[in-house]
């Protein structure tokens, strides 16, 4: 009886493990909810409902984008990490809640981004821009810090939220030049620019993609890149680390994530559907008109790779920063 109650479980295992590949096999099935932790209007919102057209294409199934802002992006993220790990529901990630977050703000994520995840695919890796409202009275950024330094705890940058690159930058600028600006967190990057044109804050970090048509119309004015090189696409603005603050020298990236758990078939399936997204001559000319390099070539074993040295370099920055926020 001990024999045959044993071989009926292990049929049953066997049987469970044929089950879960045939269906990895003849994944999708039905659309893919492409869960974006931002609200809508921001770069990372911009750039994954382009991708999702030629994912869908590529995966024969509608791949829908749902935005879940909140808490720097973690209220989106978590959300992905509860969800099945059958390929249904991934997740739009960046460095914010997959880098930043963990490193300046340990008490509040609740997840290891290496183990509660799979990493699919890279998408992209692009520096920041310095904005300011067009009629600020500093043209550079020197004046700016020459300002804020007459001008103690007068100005303030603003971001899409605590953790996000864009705050990241912000407090690296704040500490690699020692002046005395406060941090303003939105919930979203729309809300945020739309205060900075109005004058309500006084300056920020973002992405060109995003920026660009504000400073195509007058409203913003860039100051600075936050890149080790000039931006290709504002080609006459100083890096930051030409103005002589190498410390406030950083990037962003996203990727696409998959809960733990996943079947290598469907991350093999995303991967590639992704890569195809990347090599569209859309995203090609979208990409290089914001000075965005493409990750095309960062599959599941490279970006894992990445995202682990990412997470380490930026633990490393927040520490010799001295950057506490709790």
């Amino acid at each position: 009886m001990r024999h045959y109650t044993q071989a009926v479980a292990a049929a049953g295992i066997l049987l469970s493990a044929m089950v879960g590949s045939a269906a990895a096999q003849a994944y999708p099935e039905r659309a893919i909810t492409l869960v974006v932790p931002f609200g809508a209007g921001g770069v990372t919102d911009t750039t994954a409902r382009l991708l999702s057209e030629p994912m869908s294409e590529a995966l024969g199934q509608p791949v829908v984008v749902e935005n879940r802002p909140g808490a720097g992006g973690l209220v989106g993220t978590e959300t992905v990490i509860s969800s099945d790990p059958d390929g249904y529901t991934i997740l739009y990630a960046s460095s914010g809640p997959m880098a930043i977050l963990p490193a300046l703000t340990p008490g509040s994520v609740r997840y290891d981004p290496m183990t509660a995840l799979r990493h699919v695919h890279g998408v992209s890796y692009s520096s920041q821009l310095l904005v300011v409202p067009q009629d600020a009275p500093y043209q550079t950024v020197e004046e700016l810090i020459a300002y804020a330094q007459e001008n103690p705890a007068s100005l303030n940058f603003g971001s899409p939220g605590i953790g996000t690159a864009q705050h990241l930058a912000g407090e690296l600028f704040r500490h690699a030049t020692d002046v005395d600006i406060q941090h303003v967190p939105y919930r979203t990057g729309g809300n945020q620019l739309a205060d900075l044109v109005s004058g309500v804050i006084d300056l920020t970090f973002d992405y060109s993609a995003v920026l660009a048509p504000y400073i195509d119309g007058g409203q913003l004015r860039v100051l600075a890149t936050t890149g080790i090189e000039r931006h290709t696409r504002f080609p006459d603005v100083p890096s930051l680390s030409e103005a002589g603050y190498p410390d406030a020298t950083n990037a962003g990236w996203t990727l696409m994530s998959a809960p733990a758990g996943t079947p290598d078939e469907v991350v093999t399936r995303i991967s590639d559907a992704l890569r195809d997204a990347l090599g569209t001559e859309r995203l090609i000319t979208y990409l290089e008109g914001n000075g965005t390099m493409s990750l095309i070539d960062y599959g599941p074993e490279k970006i894992t790779g990445f995202v682990a040295e990412e997470n380490a370099k930026f633990r490393d920055i927040v520490e010799a920063a001295g950057i506490s926020i709790e």
